[in-house]
């Protein structure tokens, strides 16, 4: 699906974020989108309503190893949340608008608070696999961005401000949280990257010499499509969505350690780091 006429994406929006609505009752206002490898935590969710992706109008399926392809509503102890288990990427051939709609329906249709993550590669020679990471920032090394084109004038600015895209508050939070579970929760800056193919080394070097920290194929868009997006609450002020980023370091990136890389790697690292992710966001959602 690529829409390029803001009329026509624009009502392709409000038709999935209606569906939500219709489906899921009240939409919860918090929502997290799992990487690869990280979709134990929509298994914890209980009370849930799983929609596959292929049932909400303008999702198409998923077709990554280690990405469920569904919406799963639920609760997180008391707390409702959606949890996306899957996503979708711009290496599959989707255009960014498919990429990021998504996001902005979640958007469209009430959720408040964004948690995005994904399994990356560390870039960071202080990081080890198995290591989680607060995204403080990013770098777009695509060249593409998902605002291209006309702009959406009715969710946002033409050319809208990026300074401050991941909340320090819940960053904060995050480091509070991973203290009080003795977690070592390390910070750093994420380098989106078009994928399939992992990077070379002399990539690798690139990235960590203009100040990444972890390298991936996902994020980024997101991000900024939802951080584009600016609503009118009732009092007439403007509100925009809270987001928050994490990354597992699944594997050291190219050239770090004398091995290939493998996607089996990744979705093996993430299964064994999944019960720290799991707790960690499990936290994080009960005291946004």
């Amino acid at each position: 699906m690529s829409m390029t006429n803001p009329k026509e994406t624009m009502k392709a929006l409000h038709t999935a974020a209606d569906f939500l609505k219709q489906r899921l009752g009240e939409v919860p206002r918090r929502a997290i989108i799992l990487g690869s490898g990280l979709g134990r935590f929509g298994e914890t969710l209980r009370d849930t309503t799983v929609i596959p992706y292929g049932e909400i109008p303008g999702f198409p399926q998923t077709g990554v190893v280690g990405h469920r392809g569904a919406l799963i509503s639920g609760r997180c102890g008391d707390t409702p949340v959606i949890a996306m288990s899957g996503r979708f990427h711009m290496y599959e051939g989707h255009p960014l608008s498919t990429v990021v709609f998504p996001a902005r329906t979640l958007a469209m249709a009430g959720v408040r608070t964004l948690i995005i993550t994904n399994a990356a590669g560390g870039v960071n020679e202080a990081f080890r696999p198995g290591d989680l990471m607060r995204i403080r920032d990013h770098i777009n090394f695509t060249g593409r961005n998902p605002l291209e084109g006309d702009n959406l004038d009715d969710l946002g600015a033409r050319f809208p401000d990026m300074s401050q895209v991941y909340s320090p508050r819940l960053g904060k939070l995050m480091f509070d949280l991973a203290r009080e579970q003795g977690l070592d929760l390390k910070e750093g800056v994420y380098v989106w990257m078009t994928g399939p193919s992992y990077e070379t080394p002399a990539e690798v070097r690139m990235a960590r010499i203009v100040g990444g920290d972890a390298v991936g194929m996902s994020t980024v868009p997101e991000a900024i499509a939802a951080n584009h997006i600016v609503f009118k609450n009732e009092d007439g002020k403007e509100e925009r969505v809270e987001i928050g980023g994490i990354s597992l370091i699944t594997n050291m990136a190219s050239g770090i350690l004398p091995q290939p890389l493998t996607h089996e790697e990744v979705t093996e690292t993430a299964n064994e780091a999944s019960e720290r992710f799991t707790k960690l966001v499990t936290a994080l959602m009960q005291r946004i």
